[in-house]
């Protein structure tokens, strides 16, 4: 089985791919030396869309400010 194919079925599984996806969100931004103000933090931490944080993580690869993840 491919675990990348894999569609995790349980809220706990999701819960924790979703935590690990916030966090690479902000990990990207912050390495790349972008401020990210509480109220960006707060908003990308409480997201439990999956698919929408792994577009934050791919936007975050190529903005200016942690402001524009959300345009």
């Amino acid at each position: 089985m491919d675990a990348r194919n894999y569609e995790w079925q349980s809220d706990f599984a999701k819960t924790h791919i979703a935590e690990g996806e916030a966090d690479a969100v902000l990990s990207v931004l912050e390495t790349r030396g972008l401020a990210v103000p509480n109220d960006i933090r707060d908003k990308v931490a409480g997201c439990t869309d999956i698919d929408q944080l792994k577009r934050w993580v791919r936007r975050a690869v190529v903005i200016d400010h942690a402001e524009q993840l959300f345009d």
